[in-house]
């Protein structure tokens, strides 16, 4: 399938205020927010691409020919070994899974299709989803299950994959013993969606990653520089909208999300979340749970 970079013009307007300015898309992914920024970048802007799927560094291969545009095979959590403090005027971060790293049978990220239980951005990096399950402990991976998928049947579930460790090596294999542990189906919801979900957050530490960037915005952003960040879970958006906060400890979050100490208040939310149109929901029907916030530095 064909990807689809979601709010991809919303997100670029809102980033793109100095056109020769130096511009960050911190998850470069098939490069559609990257084409955008290139366009609306003036001849002495520059671009910085980061993502850590080596797919992406192969689709970054069409942009190459432009001076204004690198390129590095990184996780966006490392920004800060690639530029200079205060130096970036836009930061790009689109936090969802491109079409084709879900649909690669490969990469096994979907319940929808067999294959190896992988699940890492980087393959070349970590722990599979596999290898994490033959060593994670029950009580750890309820935890997961609870607060990374929102699962109900956390308990149930956890105690299923822990009675068959070591016989759990494809996707179909985890979504078979998931079936069998619940109840009841969520209506329009596949059983193994929260799991999967959860095992993926937690091969990737994607929480950990996503506070370490939100944490460092202040030191990397220039006074008034933005960042566009579209996330496509609930987890997600409270991080992002915690960031904003004077006080991040008191804004109310899930058990086991990371809890970053308060800070001054160095950022503001520009204007209300922006949601796709309902034209772009239709097209694109990945993009219905997306919320695009835009964060300024005002400190």
């Amino acid at each position: 399938m064909t990807h689809l970079s979601v709010l991809r013009r919303e997100s670029v307007e809102a980033l793109l205020r100095a056109p020769n300015g130096l511009y960050v898309d911190g998850t470069y992914g098939r490069g559609g927010h990257s084409g955008l920024l290139l366009e609306g970048l003036g001849e002495a802007g520059r671009l910085l691409a980061l993502d850590q799927d080596p797919e992406a560094q192969r689709s970054a291969e069409q942009h190459q020919h432009d001076g204004r545009f690198r390129f590095v095979s990184d996780n966006f959590c490392a920004l800060e070994q690639h530029v200079e403090p205060e130096s970036i005027d836009g930061l790009l971060l689109d936090l969802g899974m491109s079409s084709p790293q879900i649909d690669d049978a490969a990469r096994g990220f979907s319940f929808r299709f067999d294959g190896p239980l992988d699940m890492r951005m980087d393959p070349e990096r970590g722990q599979s989803a596999a290898e994490y399950l033959q060593q994670v402990s029950e009580q750890e991976l309820g935890r997961v299950l609870r607060d990374y998928g929102e699962e109900r049947y956390w308990r149930r579930i956890a105690r299923a994959i822990i009675e068959a460790r070591g016989r759990i090596t494809r996707t179909s294999e985890l979504v078979a013993i998931v079936n069998a542990a619940s109840p009841r189906a969520t209506p329009g919801k596949h059983p193994a969606t929260r799991t999967f979900q959860a095992l993926r957050i937690a091969v990737n530490r994607e929480l950990d990653v996503l506070s370490t960037i939100l944490e460092a915005l202040p030191r990397l952003l220039c006074l008034g520089g933005r960042a566009a960040i579209i996330s496509f879970h609930s987890l997600e958006d409270r991080l992002v909208k915690r960031a904003t906060r004077p006080d991040p400890a008191t804004t109310r979050l899930p058990r086991g999300l990371p809890v970053a100490p308060p800070v001054q208040l160095a950022l503001r939310q520009c204007g209300k979340v922006i949601k796709p149109s309902s034209t772009e929901a239709r097209d694109n029907p990945r993009a219905r749970s997306a919320v695009l916030r835009i964060l300024e530095r005002v400190a």
